[in-house]
């Protein structure tokens, strides 16, 4: 299979194993709760926008204008629940490896808007690759802008880790979205096929962003961006058929009262020549009819037969037209099957995204139409779906779920991550008054509130040996229960807060073994007695083991029971960093 190089490939290939697990931390002030509680937003008022045409392709970031001023919600702080909704502030590579303890393999459906590198945003690449010679590089050649003759491989270099690392999160039977434009469309494709695979690569899908035609545009009018769809396993995965339209359905009638109800015809004849059903019919006003040149009927004539009988065959009000088969909609798949163009009548345009955001009183350049991501949902995403977006912007994929769960009765939940200033007075205030109310909406239930809830995170310290070695900001107990079964096992943590459910630290269980972590976030505790691994705990812990047929695996920071005695017990002991209990004996 070909395969893309870039400056800096060999620096990044691995740069997604490199990156330290970080703690998620929740800020309760930030976050919304009581979601069956609706209460009105004071919205602020609208920000003028820039005309269309003066819009730079590709979804640039900005601050938002300083004249709107974010009125206060009036919402409780959520607390901290583990499977709750997620807007996580924070550096979206660091945070996809923090989610990677909780969530790999466990979410369903991605939708993802990256910069679209049109040499306009002046996007910064400043990911801390540990080659010296990536960071010379890197140095010398800071912001990304038209101007950048390496500007496409900074921007492959910055998706490259973030892909391997959503495709850890992704489940096997899952599916992602990538919203692109020319200038890295064909790029993103090779980067998918080499990261994905070839074989699961779906659908490059047509979105019509604009609909009138730029006349100043100096060669062609760009009416069009693409959403490109890979799946995990595309054996595994398969789309949501869309539901069928009102219009759809008219074009069902019911011409001569048949019991079965509303009917369309297809024709009797097809194109693949079989002389076997080649054969004259004769209608009822008594006129013959062969099938045309080159074609023949599509069934045999006994079928043909079978089918009059059973009135599956329409001759015309007169009895004179060519045969035709019909097809009762009552028969017809409940669905649709998703086509590769989404023009702007059915999913919304550049122009209607801006005028939302403005409904709402948010800021923002270029944002995509919250109904654009909404049929991405209606396709990769069933109700009890989690979806994940690492380039979050305007939150419009937030919206997007609450819209979609408020309509269908879904239970779809969404991680956002955002990595600007503007993750709380942009993303998460959208999300917030779109879970509350916005008065000045136009549909009816925006203006009530979409209700649901989230929490809002942001990056903890990295969970490594040298913070566990002196003490300094040690990790809380689910953290470094997530981190250490992930490293362990691979294995997510699901849905469970992962706390210790006895004296002797079990955690965690599956089919085969059960996790203990003797653990307190605090030095002097550590060193204590009371977390080490003595003979009576061990004991305890493989009775409980060996009771389920499983075997037990102990994380502390030290032990008073030879590794022997451990073995022959069936207990695996890991040991966390030796030099905390070098005060507690050994």
């Amino acid at each position: 299979m070909p395969t893309l190089d870039f400056k800096g490939k060999q620096h990044i290939y691995a740069h997604h194993l490199t990156v330290p697990h970080r703690p998620l931390v929740p800020h309760k002030d930030k976050s919304i709760a009581n979601p069956d509680r609706i209460s009105a937003v004071n919205a602020a008022p609208a920000a003028p926008q820039p005309d269309e045409s003066d819009l730079a392709d590709g979804d640039v970031r900005i601050n938002t204008p300083p004249h709107i001023a974010y009125s206060p919600v009036n919402t409780t702080p959520a607390p901290h629940t583990p499977d709750d909704n997620l807007i996580i502030h924070g550096d979206n590579l660091h945070a996809l490896k923090a989610l990677i303890p909780r969530y790999a393999g466990r979410v369903h459906c991605i939708y993802i808007d990256p910069p679209y590198n049109t040499g306009n945003e002046g996007w910064a690449y400043n990911d801390r690759v540990n080659s010296p010679l990536m960071r010379e590089w890197l140095k010398a050649n800071g912001p990304v802008d038209g101007e950048d003759l390496e500007r496409h491989d900074k921007w492959l270099c910055m998706m490259w880790p973030r892909l391997h690392l959503l495709r850890e999160l992704l489940a096997d039977n899952g599916v992602i979205f990538i919203s692109i434009d020319d200038n890295e469309q064909h790029h993103l494709r090779m980067l998918m096929d080499e990261i994905f695979g070839a074989t699961n690569f779906v659908a490059n899908v047509i979105w019509q962003k604009k609909y009138s035609p730029q006349n100043d545009a100096k060669h062609f009018s760009d009416n069009h961006d693409f959403v490109a769809c890979y799946a995990k396993d595309k054996d595994l995965w398969r789309p949501i058929l869309l539901p069928r339209t009102e219009k759809q359905n008219k074009r069902y009638r019911n011409l001569d009262n048949d019991p079965r109800g509303a009917w369309k015809t297809i024709g009797l004849d097809v194109k693949t020549y079989m002389p076997d059903y080649d054969y004259p019919i004769t209608v009822p006003s008594g006129r013959v009819v062969n099938p045309p040149p080159g074609r023949c009927w599509r069934c045999s004539h006994s079928r043909y037969d079978e089918l009059v009988a059973d009135n599956r065959i329409w001759f015309g009000p007169d009895g004179n037209n060519v045969p035709s088969v019909k097809r009762f909609l009552s028969e017809v798949r409940q669905g649709v099957t998703p086509l590769t163009i989404w023009q702007y009548q059915e999913v919304g345009h550049t122009q209607s995204a801006t005028q939302g955001l403005n409904q709402i009183g948010i800021g923002f350049s270029n944002p995509k139409p919250h109904t654009l991501i909404q049929q991405v949902l209606r396709i990769g995403a069933d109700k009890d779906a989690i979806i994940l977006d690492s380039f979050a912007g305007s939150g419009t994929t937030a919206h997007a779920v609450l819209a979609l769960n408020n309509e269908d009765g879904g239970n779809r939940k969404f991680i956002l991550i955002e990595c600007e200033d503007y993750a709380d007075s942009i993303t998460a205030e959208r999300v917030r008054r779109v879970i509350n109310g916005v008065p000045n909406a136009r549909d009816q239930a925006l203006q009530n509130g979409l209700g649901g809830s989230f929490t809002y995170y942001t990056l903890g310290d990295p969970i490594g040996i040298e913070q566990m070695l002196t003490g300094d900001r040690l990790p809380a107990y689910p953290a470094l229960a997530a981190y250490l079964l992930h490293t362990a096992s691979g294995a997510s943590a699901g849905d469970a807060e992962l706390v210790s459910q006895n004296d002797d630290g079990l955690f965690y269980s599956d089919d085969s073994a059960a996790y203990h972590l003797l653990y307190e976030p605090d030095l002097a505790r550590l060193c204590a007695p009371a977390l080490m691994l003595n003979e009576t705990r061990a004991k305890r812990v493989s009775a409980a083991a060996r009771k389920q047929g499983k075997r037990a695996i102990v994380f502390g920071p030290g032990k008073y029971i030879s590794q022997r005695e451990l073995t022959r017990m069936g207990v695996t002991f890991c040991q966390l960093p030796y030099e905390m209990n070098r005060h507690g004996g050994g």
